[in-house]
This record gives C-alpha cells, structure tokens and sequence, in this order.
C-alpha cells in the first residue's frame, strides 16, 4: 500500500467494501493517508463518500477488508482508536438552547479535557464574543465553526469532516477552511468529503474520486490536472481575434505555429484543466 511522501500512514485502508444487500456502497477500496496530510474525498451523492467515512470511524460495520487508524483496527481495536479521532458530520447536531461556551464546555468533561481548552478552542475558531450566546441565535457558518471547535476538543490526530462548507456563505466556507488548514499545520490529518471541486482544489494535498463505491483517480491536484484535464490555450492575433486551441492537437498545433511563423500572435495564455474536468472524465458526470 502507498504511502504519500509527506510522512508515515495514519490511515491505512486495505480492500474495504460495504454491501448492503445487491448495492454495493463502498466496494474494494484500498488506500492510505499521511500524517499531517489534507485527503479529499470526492464523489457524487450515493457515491460511498459517507460510509466510508462511517467504516473508518467505527460507525458502520465492513462487509470486508480491514482498516487501520495509528495502527489500530477500526473493528477490533475500536476502544483505541476513538481517543484519537473525531468527526464533524453533515447534520448541525447542537445544543440549541444552551450557549457556545456550554455546548464547549460538556463535550470538554466527556472527553476530560481541562476547562482552559474551551477558552482556547472559543478562540480558535473565533467565537470567544459569541461564546455567552444561544446556539440558536448562530449563523449556520457560526454553528459550523463551533461543531469543528468541539470536534477539536480531543486534539484528534484524524479528524474527519463530512461536506464542512455544504451551504455556507463564501465569507463563512473561507473561515472553515482557514481552521482545517490550521489543524492540519500542526500535525494533524484531515479527512474530508467535499462537493466542491475548488475548494478540494485549494485545501487538499491529495484528492480521491469515488464512482459506485470505487476509487478511480487518487493524486495531488495538480498531477490530476496535467494527467487528465484538457490541456487548452487562448491565443490574441493582431486582428484581435481570440482563438481557443487544443495543445494536444496537431491540427491547432500547426494553425498555432503558422500564427507565430507570420508574426500575428500577441499573447498566449495556457488555460490549465480543472479537477471538474477530471472528474467528468473519470466518473462520467459533473457532481
């Protein structure tokens, strides 16, 4: 099993399926993830995005394979592995009518972390003037960041977050991604689902695509991009026309260097692809 150049595996899966009858959600995945290390998970709804993260934390059952967290098997050793890892799901379960600090302060006894860690992880997430307020009375961007603050109160070694800007404002998807970037800086490992490609783009050093529960790309995004997205350039005439090329092409090649043998370029700009077009072209369909 590879493991990515950043450090040793953390997580390390080998062959992991889940059935549920006929449907096969998640079905013979096999990969790992370093310390330190954003991995991205990317696929359409019903894809296997959530249970694999469900598998890995010990919510949902194998039907086969086996998965390993510092080491530990999910199944086996489930009591070892749930100090180290903690998870933000979809769905904003908190304690609307309690206030931030309190809703901090009771996932800080459960995990016997000290009281001062709720002060630090209220600044953290930059709610210490929101801190005396009800959940209720929260943006959802504000309710997000307190979820990732209270998922931090362990300081998980994995933490996994399942789609963490779904339905924020960009402001608030900007500060969300701020934390993750910040916690994955210290050392620590970040799993994620995500529907948007820009924002796997910009925060994931290596992003998964998963097509009916199968992994059928996995690189940085960068090396997806050269691999596998279509190489384009827009090129400025004298006559100010705007011409767009295939750079694998050997007919707009040739138009490209008659253009340049006769002096009527002006620019060149190359347009590099998108992990959009990646994954249309591996999955079949945008998300």
């Amino acid at each position: 099993m590879a493991v990515h150049d950043s450090g040793r595996a953390i997580i390390e899966v080998d062959r992991l399926s889940k059935h549920y009858g006929d449907l096969r959600a998640v079905d013979d995945v096999s990969f790992s993830v370093a310390e330190g290390e954003i991995l991205g998970l990317l696929g359409h709804n019903g894809a296997g995005k959530t249970t694999t993260i469900r598998m890995l934390t010990g919510r949902a059952r194998p039907t086969s394979g086996r998965a390993l967290i510092a080491g530990h098997d999910v199944v086996r050793e489930r009591e070892r592995v749930k100090p180290l890892i903690n998870l933000v799901f979809e769905e904003q379960n908190l304690y609307e009518r309690q206030t931030g600090r309190e809703n901090l302060q009771l996932f800080a006894k459960l995990y016997g972390a000290p009281p001062a860690r709720v002060a630090e992880l209220l600044e953290r997430v930059g709610l210490t003037d929101a801190a005396s307020r009800r959940v209720r009375t929260y943006s959802s961007g504000m309710k997000q960041r307190l979820l990732i603050a209270r998922a931090l109160v362990n300081d998980p070694r994995v933490l996994f977050l399942d789609e963490p800007t779904k339905g924020l404002d960009p402001s608030s998807a900007r500060e969300v991604r701020s934390i993750v970037r910040d916690h994955a800086s210290a050392g620590a490992t970040v799993f994620l689902t995500t529907h948007y490609m820009e924002e796997a783009d910009e925060l994931c050093d290596r992003v998964a695509f998963l097509a009916a529960g199968a992994i059928v790309a996995l690189d940085t995004p960068r090396e997806l991009k050269l691999r596998f997205g279509e190489r384009t350039a827009t090129v400025l005439l004298r006559d100010r026309s705007e011409h767009e090329i295939h750079l694998d092409d050997g007919d707009d090649a040739a138009r490209l260097a008659a253009w340049m043998a006769a002096g009527d370029v002006l620019t060149v700009h190359s347009n590099e692809g998108t992990l959009e077009d990646v994954f249309v072209n591996m999955a079949g369909r945008p998300l």
